[in-house]
C-alpha cells in the first residue's frame, strides 16, 4: 500500500493551481484566435511579409497588454476587497470578541460539528489565531495567499503572447502560397488541444468543448478573410 506524501495538494491548493491552469489555456486560446483572425484577415488583402508582420505584431502586443491590465485591474479589486474585509473583521475582533466567539461556533456548527465541539473548536482556533480562523471559516480567505495582481498580469501576458505566436509564425514562415493553409490548419489543431485542456481541467466533457473552440475559430478566420479579400478587391 502506498503511503501518501506531504507534498500532495489538497484542498484549496488544488483548486487554486487548476484556476491558474485554466487561466493560461483560457489566455492563450485567446491569443491565437484573435491574432489569427488578424493576420488572416490581413492576408486576404495582401500577401505582403511587412504587412502581415505589422499587423501580427500590433495584435500580439496590443492583446497581450490588453489582457495583463485587465487582470491586473481586476484581481487588485479583488485583493483590496479581501483587505477590507480582514481588516472589517480584525476591528470586530478587537471590539467585540465574545461575539465573534460565538460567530465562529455557530459556523463550525452548521458544518456539522456538534455544539459542543463546535465550542471547543472554536476556543482553540480563536486562542491560535483568531483572525486566521475567522478569515478561513467565514470569510473563505487565506490570510497568507492573498490574490497578487501582478502575477496574475504576468500570467495573462505571457499565456496570450504564446498563443498569439502560433498563428503570427505560421503565417510569416512558410512560402507565400503556403501560408493560409499552414495558419489555419496549425491554429485549428492548437484550438483543438485548448479547447480539450479547458475541458480537462474543468472537468467537463472534452468533445463538446473541442467542437464548440474549433468552430468558434473557423468562424472568426473566416469572417476575417472574407472581410480582407473584399476590402483587398476594393484597393482599399
Amino acid at each position: 500500500m502506498t503511503e501518501p506524501t506531504h507534498d500532495e495538494a489538497h484542498g484549496g491548493a488544488l483548486g487554486e493551481r487548476l484556476n491558474w491552469l485554466r487561466a493560461a489555456v483560457l489566455g492563450a486560446n485567446d491569443g491565437i484566435v484573435s491574432t489569427a483572425g488578424l493576420v488572416v484577415g490581413v492576408a486576404g488583402a495582401t500577401d505582403d511579409r511587412s504587412a502581415l508582420l505589422t499587423a501580427g505584431l500590433a495584435g500580439l502586443l496590443a492583446g497581450s497588454m490588453s489582457m495583463a491590465a485587465g487582470e491586473y485591474v481586476s484581481v487588485s479589486t479583488q485583493r483590496d476587497s479581501e483587505m477590507a474585509a480582514l481588516a472589517l473583521e480584525k476591528r470586530e475582533l478587537r471590539d467585540r470578541p465574545d461575539a465573534e466567539l460565538e460567530e465562529l461556533t455557530d459556523l463550525l456548527e452548521e458544518r456539522g460539528l456538534s455544539r459542543d465541539v463546535a465550542r471547543e473548536a472554536a476556543v482553540q482556533l480563536t486562542d491560535r489565531d483568531a483572525l486566521r480562523a475567522h478569515a478561513r471559516v467565514e470569510l473563505g480567505i487565506d490570510p497568507d495567499e492573498l490574490t497578487n495582481p501582478w502575477h496574475a498580469a504576468w500570467a495573462s501576458f505571457l499565456a496570450f503572447t504564446a498563443g498569439a505566436l502560433l498563428p503570427l509564425l505560421a503565417i510569416l514562415l512558410p512560402p507565400a502560397d503556403w501560408r493560409l493553409p499552414v495558419t489555419v490548419g496549425s491554429v485549428l489543431v492548437a484550438l483543438a488541444l485548448t479547447g480539450w485542456s479547458s475541458a480537462r481541467l474543468g472537468a467537463a466533457e472534452p468533445g463538446r468543448a473541442v467542437v464548440r473552440n474549433v468552430g468558434g475559430g473557423a468562424v472568426a478566420m473566416g469572417v476575417t478573410y472574407a472581410a480582407g479579400s473584399l476590402l483587398g478587391a476594393a484597393g482599399v
